[in-house]
């Protein structure tokens, strides 16, 4: 017997749901002040809130599969998921620093240049370093970024969960 359920769906809504909850968070960040250093509660909040959105949309699929669940279907649903909340963010990202917070990307370059300098580094090796990371601050490396680090990050997490949820049709004879 085929497969009946279709992943489109829930990794859409997942993934959504999950780009939704990171914009949430960041414009709270953004209320309180609190959007160049991100405190780390907020960190492990977001983090747990993308596991437990991968893991969850893998649940549901698998709900809706008669119970059954291949380990490439769990990593194709946690990689589309977590994919489609990057984007979310990156659209979000995009808007907050050029129209809400056009200063932002200096103000994180400042920011950093400032904690180098008070690390013990010389104004020349902080220069250095802030026009290495002028070249990777670009839209289209922080994208590519995003969404690399999102497909590996999705990657490990639906292949845990795939390995601990799958059934196979076969496994039931």
């Amino acid at each position: 017997m085929e497969n009946q359920t279709d992943s489109k769906g829930i990794i859409i809504n997942y993934g959504l749901l999950l780009g939704a909850f990171n914009v949430f968070v960041s414009l709270i960040m953004y209320a309180l002040g609190k959007h160049l250093e991100p405190d780390w509660s907020l960190i492990i909040v977001s983090s747990l809130a993308f596991i437990s959105t991968i893991v969850l949309g893998i649940k549901k699929f698998k709900q809706k599969n008669n119970n059954f669940l291949t380990f490439g279907e769990a990593i194709k649903i946690g990689v589309g998921i977590s994919i489609i909340a990057t984007l979310i963010g990156m659209i979000y990202q995009y808007v907050f620093s050029t129209f809400i917070e056009p200063t932002f990307m200096d103000d994180m370059m400042e920011l950093q240049a400032q904690k180098l300098l008070d690390g013990g580094m010389s104004e020349e090796q902080v220069e250095m370093s802030m026009e290495m990371g002028k070249k990777f601050s670009g839209p289209v490396l922080r994208a590519a970024f995003g969404i690399i680090g999102a497909a590996i990050g999705g990657f490990v997490i639906s292949a845990i969960t795939g390995a601990i949820m799958q059934r196979r049709e076969e496994d039931t004879f």
